[in-house]
């Protein structure tokens, strides 16, 4: 294929990559947005792979089948749980790539450049080196914390901001070195340094970081990603590479910035960790401290005698694999004539809009799906609500205690309802860590026990 053709072709790739970008910011869209995407990204392929001769055709189309089949027995086996840690781990082999195309195009550039081109060609080579090793190390510790792997509390070390300023002024200074030399020899030793530097940064500043901020470090490191893929653009002078890591990029940092403002922090206060290392004050829990439980029959009654109802989802109901059991409930309560809609926190689960895709994959319809802003001033009005799995987006401690962690976090105000049922396993904190007085308030009622079993009782017992 003619270098024209492939351009042409980049450029049909680039526009359905923005059109897959549009359809997914709604959810009646989002499969189409899906479906442009895949085409986007088979162009680009064949596209890549057309312009490619000799015996490079031959070592490029075995790289793609064999990324192909590993691509499809990676998603048939993986579940919808593990979607986040499986995201993260996808960030990884991004910044792998751009660290090892940045050795291969330090040591065997594709063209001899000179002057001011071959400057700007080793700042190109640096700085991508610099973003993948550190979306690399750091997508890893997230994946393993999003699996569980490794504990959720942050690692707080003695000094880490002085550590993490030293290890990015130990960076400039060898980027430095390694602009200024002109042995391959000296500016390897540079990279590599830097490399090792930047892989420990990058473990350091996700270990820093608790869980109750995993989900905006999953979309903060897919903007790492999408930079670090732009930065393989540049090295290999390929522009469809640079469009797309910078579409990723940016929207990436746009939905890092949106998830922060609904957890009313700063991303930089992300960045620098810490978040949810504690239990936050005890003025949350003063008081009665007992729980009110209650049995499946009696929820029942009270969905019964309900005019209005609300479901929040939570992680739980992502691990329990409720949401089908979840979506019949739905339909035997809205068939009786009962309002029946979904409170969406932005943060809900360990990805953004993780809750959504279950609700769709169980074909909830999307008009009763209401994020957290369109939802949270019905509460005062509502009869029921039922608690699926959540707890730290429902924790009354982010409005009522200022010394709480999580102190003026944007929470759906589901203790402002007529009756709140909270299906949980057991009485442990939530992802962050953080206690949740919720359990304790007078019009609040816990039903213990996997939510996709007590979902069955629910859906027998109202059908009965």
């Amino acid at each position: 294929m003619s270098t024209g053709l492939v351009s042409v072709a980049y450029v049909v790739a680039s526009v359905l990559f923005i059109l897959s970008l549009g359809g997914l910011s709604h959810q009646e869209s989002a499969r189409r947005g899906n479906w442009y995407g895949v085409a986007g990204i088979i162009i680009a392929l064949l596209a890549t792979v057309a312009g490619v001769t000799g015996g490079g055709l031959i070592a490029i189309t075995i790289a793609v089948l064999l990324g192909a089949v590993v691509g499809i027995l990676i998603a048939n086996k993986v579940e919808m749980t593990q979607m986040p840690q499986l995201v993260a781990l996808l960030h990884s082999f991004v910044g792998l790539a751009a660290v090892l195309v940045g050795f291969s195009g330090y040591i065997e550039p594709l063209k001899a450049t000179t002057g001011t081109e071959h400057t700007i060609k080793l700042v190109e080579v640096f700085v991508g080196v610099f973003i993948g090793a550190i979306t690399f190390t750091g997508s890893l510790v997230a994946c393993g914390k999003l699996d569980g792997r490794i504990a959720s509390k942050p690692l707080t070390l003695p000094g880490r901001h002085l550590m993490n300023l030293a290890a990015v002024i130990a960076s400039v200074a060898l980027g430095a070195w390694f602009l200024g030399t002109e042995s391959l020899a000296l500016g390897l030793i540079a990279l590599t340094v830097m490399t090792l530097i930047a892989s420990a940064l990058g473990i350091h500043l996700i270990m820093a970081i608790g869980g109750a901020d995993m989900p905006v470090v999953v979309s903060m490191l897919n903007s790492y990603s999408g930079w670090a893929a732009a930065s393989i653009g540049f090295m290999l002078g390929n522009d469809l590479l640079i469009v797309t890591g910078a579409l990723v990029g940016s929207s990436g940092a746009i939905l890092s910035y949106i998830m922060c403002r609904a957890m009313n922090r700063s991303f930089i206060s992300v960045i620098l960790g810490g978040f949810g290392q504690s239990g936050g004050s005890s003025a949350a829990l003063d008081g009665d401290q007992s729980v009110q439980e209650i049995s499946a029959d009696d929820v029942c009654e009270e969905l019964r005698n309900a005019q209005s109802v609300i479901i929040v989802p939570g992680y739980g109901m992502a691990v329990a694999q409720a949401q089908n059991g979840v979506s019949d409930m739905t339909k035997i309560l809205r068939d009786r004539g009962v309002n029946v809609r979904f409170g969406i926190h932005p943060v809900a689960g360990r990805l953004p809009g993780h809750m959504n895709v279950l609700l769709a994959e169980a074909h909830v319809p999307y008009d009763i799906v209401l994020e957290m802003d369109e939802i949270n001033d019905d509460f005062p009005d509502t009869d029921v609500v039922l608690v699926i799995g959540a707890n730290d987006t429902v924790n009354p401690a982010a409005a009522e205690d200022p010394g709480s962690p999580i102190a003026g976090m944007p929470v759906l105000e589901v203790w402002k309802a007529r009756t709140v049922v909270i299906l949980k396993r057991g009485m442990a904190t939530g992802y962050s860590g953080v206690e949740n007085p919720l359990f304790y308030k007078d019009n609040a009622h816990m039903l213990f026990g996997d939510a996709k079993d007590s979902i069955d009782k629910l859906v027998s017992g109202l059908r009965g």
